[in-house]
């Protein structure tokens, strides 16, 4: 029969040896590697939710792609919602960078949103890489040594749509634009390409973003007479200004549409008889070879709608971040960056393109016009192929962008 004492002997042994596992679980805890953490904010609910949805599963696929470890540190992806609000994308970043040690945030749709995360990147020496926002100011007055702009901007935009429209007769505009940040560049930049051909401007009116009822404003366009009618804007806004124009018999009218902004997922949701005959610029579509298909539907077995150059963009700058990261042998912000713009950007989205100085990814963009139905073979058969527009030629020369750390 065991006494007291040998019970006390037996509970002080199991004790001492939880003791001990609890001290090397603590002592694997310490030596294992810290994850390398990578953010992605987004405007997930609004006016541009549409949009931004499958983001972070491209994100992850990238993450899958490279291995999920880099420099033996796992890589573990966050996700927030900025609400299209600078102030909380703001909060978001600084967040990131100071409590969960973020070494990268990428997405960051919304000009006024990805301005303010810009200016947080700054202040901690951290990378930030735009693929949602077009602002070219972000290559531009806020440009930054650690921050990146991937996808498209509002010169692009500019130079490749607005100039294939005003080579095309479409040489008298007035715009319809969000009254902020976006819409403002996007509204200068389509200006200067119509100008610089001859073009005029005959005016314009600014809508609040989210507005759904465009009557007014479209009211005001077409007693503009202008030929063309530019949408300075983007998501559910170039929706319902396209839809309402309908209602207006604007086309029918004899005025044009002209889409400065829009979206694979746009055109699904207005369907090819609304949308037919828009003249548009992407930096990505899903049926433009055998790779770009095959990625797609490895993407749409994670979430099943067509990706966007907004989704191919978060897969390329995650996964050329993660390739810098593995040659930069570090996580250090203007290491890593120095080695984003040594490699050459090449993936499903991107072939040669070039990071340069100011943060601006050079690449080929495309000039797209929407399918009509007759055309059409297919539900996500929706675009046809105008014109590939080297990156040199689409985007905004270096030594125009007044880069303030560009000598």
């Amino acid at each position: 029969m065991a006494t007291g004492k040998s019970f006390r002997r037996a509970g002080m042994a199991a004790s001492a040896v939880g003791l001990a596992v609890a001290g090397l679980v603590a002592m694997a805890q310490a030596q294992a590697p810290a994850p390398l953490k990578i953010g992605i904010t987004e405007g997930f609910s609004g006016v541009y939710a549409d949009l931004n949805l499958g983001e972070v599963e491209a994100a992850q696929m990238a993450i899958d792609d490279f291995g999920g470890k880099v420099l033996g540190r796992p890589i573990e992806l966050l996700s927030a919602d900025h609400q299209t609000k600078p102030d909380v994308g703001a909060q978001i970043a600084r967040r990131w960078y100071d409590v969960d040690n973020v070494s990268m945030i990428t997405g960051i749709g919304t000009s006024s949103v990805a301005l303010a995360v810009r200016k947080i990147a700054q202040e901690k020496g951290k990378i930030d890489i735009n693929t949602g926002a077009a602002s070219a100011d972000l290559t531009g007055p806020a440009c930054s040594e650690t921050g990146a702009h991937w996808v498209y901007d509002t010169y692009a935009l500019a130079k490749v749509t607005g100039g294939a429209i005003v080579k095309g007769g479409g040489d008298s505009w007035y715009f319809l634009t969000a009254d902020y940040a976006f819409g403002h560049a996007l509204e200068r930049d389509v200006t200067a390409v119509v100008q610089a051909a001859g073009g005029k401007v005959l005016g314009g009116v600014r809508h609040p973003l989210s507005t759904q009822d465009f009557s007014s404003f479209l009211l005001q366009a077409q007693s503009s007479k202008a030929k063309i009618i530019g949408l300075a804007n983007a998501g559910q806004d170039t929706i319902n200004s396209i839809k309402q124009a309908g209602e207006f018999g604007i086309v029918k009218g004899g005025q044009r549409l002209a889409g400065l902004l829009v979206f694979s997922t746009d055109v699904n949701s207005l369907t090819l008889p609304v949308a037919q005959g828009l003249v548009l610029t992407e930096a990505f579509y899903w049926d433009m070879n055998d790779e770009t298909r095959e990625w797609t539907k490895r993407f749409r077995a994670k979430r099943d709608k067509i990706p966007s150059m907004l989704t191919a963009g978060a897969y390329s700058s995650t996964l050329h971040y993660l390739k810098a990261v593995q040659a930069a042998g570090t996580d250090e912000a203007k290491a890593v960056m120095a080695k984003m713009r040594e490699i050459p950007v090449n993936d499903v989205m991107t072939k040669n393109g070039k990071l340069r100085e100011d943060g601006r990814l050079v690449r080929d963009m495309y000039l797209f016009q929407v399918k009509s139905p007759q055309e059409s073979k297919s539900k996500d058969d929706i675009y046809k192929l105008l014109a590939t527009v080297p990156g040199d030629e689409a985007y905004r020369p270096l030594k125009d962008g007044k880069c303030p750390h560009i000598k």
